[in-house]
């Protein structure tokens, strides 16, 4: 099978990767970049030193900021009035890239890396569907259901070199959103390195 993977160089899609290569499948890696403070070159080198057939690099910040982060601005885009939604923005905008690598690849499959919690799977798994309903969509961290911990020693066990975070961390141009750990306790304050 022939795959395209949204691929962020962090621990979920180094491993997903390397699990979809083991099961046979050629993989095509793709970032999408939206502003975020990665290094692409990193992102490139360990896609392919661990065995992405091909690596895209999509410079789509212009895109995000003209077609979705002023028009969220201007309709005051906040979930319950408070909290930007600076990551639920970015999904259909780095998915129809997906769908676009896809197409020219001729892929059977779109993978990300999405849990079952939140409503990040569902903005991937419609997006793809509605841009082209032919592509099968999977998220094995959900499917799957794979655990952080398993995920950690299944990369060191493979000597995939990832870094132990506490949270997991989501920016672009317009917003950073941080979760996990004590984070998901509204009645803690959250510690000073979360920030």
């Amino acid at each position: 099978m022939r795959v395209v993977l949204a691929y962020s160089g962090g621990l979920d899609t180094s491993v997903l990767l390397s699990l979809l290569k083991e099961a046979g499948s050629e993989v095509i890696t793709v970032t999408v970049d939206v502003g975020q403070e990665d290094d692409f070159k990193e992102i490139a080198d360990k896609a392919e030193k661990l065995g992405a057939a091909e690596h895209y690099y999509i410079d789509a910040k212009e895109e995000f900021a003209q077609d979705y982060v002023f028009p969220a601005i201007k309709a005051n885009a906040m979930y319950q009035g408070k909290y930007p939604l600076s990551s639920a923005i970015a999904r259909p905008l780095i998915a129809s890239k997906l769908v676009k690598v896809a197409e020219k690849e001729d892929a059977d499959a779109v993978v990300h890396g999405c849990s079952g919690k939140g409503n990040d799977q569902i903005r991937f798994d419609v997006t793809i569907k509605a841009l082209n309903p032919s592509l099968k969509v999977f998220a094995p961290v959900r499917d799957w259901g794979l655990a952080r911990d398993w995920e950690y020693e299944y990369a060191k066990s493979k000597g995939i070199p990832v870094k132990y975070k506490s949270y997991s961390v989501d920016e672009n141009l317009w917003g950073r959103s941080i979760e996990g750990g004590v984070l998901e306790d509204p009645s803690r304050e959250p510690p000073e390195d979360a920030f």
